[in-house]
């Protein structure tokens, strides 16, 4: 089974790089543009792999990375 990465990623162009890279490897690449979409992709993938964009509309990756902490912490 291959492992599951969620990608967040809000250019184009480095993201399709990235996912091509990784695919080729024979991860399951799931790439979202913002972070809003990627943590409710993170939420229901459970994946194994977490790659953030610091620097995103709507939801940018430290504000991910600080929802995903709570969520942690609370359950």
């Amino acid at each position: 089974m291959a492992k599951k990465i969620v990608l967040a990623e809000d250019e184009p162009q480095i993201a399709r790089l990235i996912e091509f890279k990784l695919k080729k490897e024979g991860y399951e690449v799931t790439w979202k543009e913002n972070g809003e979409k990627a943590l409710r992709a993170i939420k229901a993938d459970k994946p194994d792999l977490i790659l953030l964009d610091i620097m995103m509309p709507v939801m940018d990756g430290y504000e991910v990375l600080r929802r995903l902490k709570e969520a942690k912490k609370a359950d």
